[in-house]
């Protein structure tokens, strides 16, 4: 089976699970593809073979002794190289990380290998896991393998990469304004951010994290089936006494009636017809499964991303100015000095302030997802775009920043959400996005499912 690599991680797991393949011949067959395709999209820009077929081996050896390998048992897994992993420098993309070489593994990995995982490499980022773009001064820049003219999204722009080019069955993300949810949607592949709570983290190559980051990033799963999210999702969530807010939920909830609510233009949102027609051709899908769709107006979003924004750059924005200047990125730069005078204007006490009206909203939210099991909606009003458009001036930036709205409002929520793929506009790729309540990411899945049986594009692809 010289194709191990095009497998879903569902059924790759199960064979070696059996041992009909062995965990090494799976590993050799994803250090293959990544050989045959790396060069082509730069997505993995750290790995070591030889410590690949050795945690492959000592898998093959837990079979051997009839141990329960686990249900990710010999599956090719990427991580981002802004989480630990013990022996690799944590770079986050940035020149002043080279040598932050981690002593211990995050609960990430630990949690990926103790569910049987092979961890195949570490995945590209922008520097400072800021942009919907992947380029960085250190590693480079990864690209698009459906279309290299358009980005690949951003943060988890190397794992979307890696995903849909079969480099490993699923990848790790970070998700903070859209950074799991982007990437999956310009690559054409499915892309989960978790819960708050849900997924365990804490990296001790770096300082404790500053409020904004601890209530809304997450880290969760990319992969080329909703089937094979589910089984990352399963891994990502085991316990971890390290994380303070790590909560433990249920994977699984209650069963609610398959009611879902539609919203084109949340706020008020110039969603392009490309979209708004793969929103309306989802909601058939689901139809078609067994939902009833209303299309109605979502809770307020446009006010959760901006306090998002406010939050996420406004708390300790001199610090990683600072460091962004130290290192010179030119898109970190880019980014910080578009958001400088609001940061910079944000007065002392505005986290109180902050939090509390979260919590109206929140409350809000929870009402709403109380009368609908999900909310179909955009991940972004446009299609994926040009690579590096941020770069080229004011308005371009600020037309993105207004587009990606619906990805950057829900961290602030704490709420689940799920980038289905499901078509391509030309090379372009275009997918919808799916909102559950808090710790019902079976819900996500659920209706992910009804949507993805109804066709996605063809994965994985050679890089263009």
């Amino acid at each position: 089976m010289t194709d191990l690599w095009r497998l879903s991680a569902c059924d790759l797991a199960a064979l070696v699970r059996r041992r009909d393949v062995s965990a090494r011949e799976a590993a050799r067959s994803a250090l293959d593809r990544l050989d045959a395709v790396n060069p082509a999209v730069n997505a993995v820009v750290d790995h070591r073979p030889g410590e690949v077929l050795a945690e492959a081996d000592a898998l093959d050896a837990r079979l051997a002794r009839g141990e329960d390998p686990g249900p990710l048992a010999g599956v090719p897994v990427t991580v981002k190289v802004n989480v630990d992993q013990r022996g690799f420098a944590t770079t986050n993309g940035v020149r002043l990380q080279r040598d932050l070489v981690a002593e211990a593994s995050s609960p990430v990995v630990d949690n990926v290998r103790r569910s049987g995982a092979v961890i195949l490499g570490r995945t590209n980022t922008p520097a400072f896991s800021l942009r919907w773009f992947t380029d960085n001064l250190l590693h480079g820049a990864t690209r698009n393998p459906r279309d290299p003219s358009l980005t690949p999204g951003g943060s988890s722009g190397g794992a979307a990469a890696a995903v849909a080019s079969g480099i490993g069955h699923i990848a790790h993300g970070t998700d903070i304004a859209g950074s799991i949810r982007y990437p999956a949607y310009a690559c054409g592949v499915h892309g989960l951010r978790p819960s708050l709570g849900r997924v365990a983290a804490y990296n001790a190559t770096a300082p404790e994290r500053v409020i904004s980051g601890q209530v809304t990033a997450v880290s969760g799963p990319i992969a080329r089936t909703v089937g094979d999210l589910r089984l990352g999702l399963a891994a990502l969530a085991g316990p971890d006494a390290r994380d303070p807010w790590w909560v433990p939920a249920p994977l699984d909830g209650p069963g609610v009636p398959r009611r879902a609510a539609l919203c084109i233009r949340p706020d008020g949102l110039a969603t392009v017809p490309e979209v708004e027609a793969a929103l309306r051709d989802a909601a058939r899908r689901l139809e078609a499964a067994g939902w009833s769709v209303e299309e109605v107006e979502a809770p307020p979003l446009r006010e959760a991303a901006a306090l998002q924004t406010r939050l996420w750059l406004g708390d300790g924005f001199g610090g990683l100015l600072a460091a962004a200047e130290r290192e010179g990125d030119p898109g970190a730069l880019s980014l910080l000095n578009h958001h400088r005078t609001a940061a910079e204007a944000v007065p002392p006490d505005f986290l109180s302030g902050l939090l509390v009206r979260r919590a109206t909203l929140v409350r809000q939210w929870q009402l709403f997802l109380d009368r609908y099991a999900v909310l179909l909606l955009p991940v972004s009003a446009e299609l994926p775009v040009p690579d590096g458009l941020d770069m080229t001036g004011k308005a371009a930036f600020d037309a993105l920043w207004e587009a990606q709205m619906p990805q950057v409002g829900l961290p602030l929520l704490g709420l689940p959400g799920l980038t289905v793929t499901t078509g391509l506009v030309g090379t372009v790729p275009v997918g919808v996005q799916l909102v559950a309540a808090r710790f019902r990411e079976d819900l996500c899945f659920l209706a992910g499912e009804a949507v993805e049986a109804g066709g996605v594009p063809p994965a994985p692809v050679d890089p263009a």
